[in-house]
């Protein structure tokens, strides 16, 4: 027997299923992605904190959900919507299933719906505040849409702090250590410091509150700014601490939040988008050279400039290195003075793709001072 389930817009419109997952109600902001592999990392992705996702791939849940494949300590997602979810998980790594693992997680999901009409009507009307209701929380439907226009906008939203680390933390580097690196923790995932310390890295991993003397005390070769979800227009230590670092030219690498974060103390302001990038194909071209990479996105917020644009900034001329060629969206920013760069993008992806990985060695270029 199944539990009827609904996943209500705030602009009225009700998408009728069943429950997957835990049953009851989840608010946040609804949005697709496009990834057709490697669900378990986007669910344990902290960038995705407070966001309802619309899985784009028709059949979720094939593989399962393994012990080894998490981002973070659990998942972060405020709900999960799929068409088809597999009834039976089939992979030797496989420990339980993915609607096992949303029940004891309390995630509230839905299953059975139109998701290529729900993300046809996002790309339309734009990402937008949401809820799934399921069990004795669904109701008549103006009761529900009552309750998420009632709930918090993603915009103007400081989520960071609920997916920080609480205490610092180190990742030792494999082998020899070869540079130490501090890493801000906008809600950073596994895989970072892991790629990190395949070149020798030695990472040690500070909560978002971090002062300048917080950073210094680890001594740092470098600085590394996370990913993380929110609206960067909040982030106002993390960009003050930003600024402090380009002032003592301290090499400094930022990806996704984190190229929000440097722009931003750079001096480009940031803006909503309609509704974001998020999948595992997304075109990036270098302004410099034109070379494309697909790479791993999730980002409702972006820097406003134009591809190839120079801009004045405190601490010297830096560009605009990076844009997706789909809407012109800026991609990354590159300071020409002082050793600082940054990508909307994310090089340390699973399940991939890999074509940004060198960007970790043009940060220990950085760091070794041949840049």
């Amino acid at each position: 027997m199944t539990t009827p389930a609904a996943l209500v817009l705030e602009d009225g419109r009700v998408f009728r299923g069943e429950a997957f997952g835990a049953v009851g109600v989840s608010l946040g902001e609804v949005v697709f992605c496009t990834a057709m592999t490697g669900y378990q990392e986007t669910l344990t992705d902290p960038s995705y904190h407070g966001q309802i996702v619309v899985a784009t791939a028709p059949q979720i849940g094939n593989t399962g959900w393994n012990d080894e494949d998490d981002e973070s300590a659990k998942i972060h997602v405020a709900g999960y919507v799929v068409r088809d979810p597999a009834r039976v998980p089939s992979n030797w790594r496989s420990r339980r299933s993915l609607d096992a693992e949303l029940v004891s997680q309390g995630i509230v999901g839905i299953s059975g719906v139109d998701t290529r009409s729900i993300t046809r009507h996002i790309r339309e009307q734009g990402a937008m505040r949401a809820g799934v209701f399921s069990g004795n929380a669904l109701t008549e439907a103006d009761g529900m849409v009552a309750q998420v226009q009632a709930s918090p906008q993603m915009k103007g939203a400081d989520l960071s702090g609920a997916v920080s680390t609480k205490e610092t933390y180190v990742v030792p580097a494999d082998g020899e250590r070869r540079f130490r690196v501090a890493a801000l923790d906008l809600g950073i995932k596994f895989n970072t410091p892991r790629m990190m310390a395949q070149r020798g890295i030695e990472t040690h991993v500070l909560p978002v509150g971090s002062t300048m003397e917080d950073l210094l005390a680890v001594e740092p070769d470098g600085v590394f700014l996370a990913n993380g979800p929110g609206d960067p227009a909040t982030q106002a230590h993390a960009i003050s601490l930003t600024e402090q670092v380009l002032q003592r030219r301290i090499p400094l690498f930022g990806i996704c939040f984190g190229n929000q974060i440097l722009g931003r103390a750079l001096g480009l302001g940031t803006y909503k988008m309609t509704y974001g990038h998020r999948g595992i194909n997304v075109p990036v071209i270098e302004a410099a050279t034109g070379r494309v990479a697909i790479t791993a996105q999730n980002h409702g917020f972006a820097l406003e400039g134009e591809p190839g644009q120079r801009f004045a900034t405190p601490y010297g001329p830096a560009e605009v290195s990076h844009y997706c060629p789909n809407d012109g969206t800026v991609e990354g920013v590159r300071c020409l003075d002082v050793p600082a760069f940054s990508v909307q993008y994310h090089p340390e992806a699973a399940a991939g793709p890999h074509d940004a990985e060198p960007l970790f060695d043009q940060f220990v270029d950085y760091l070794s001072g041949e840049h």
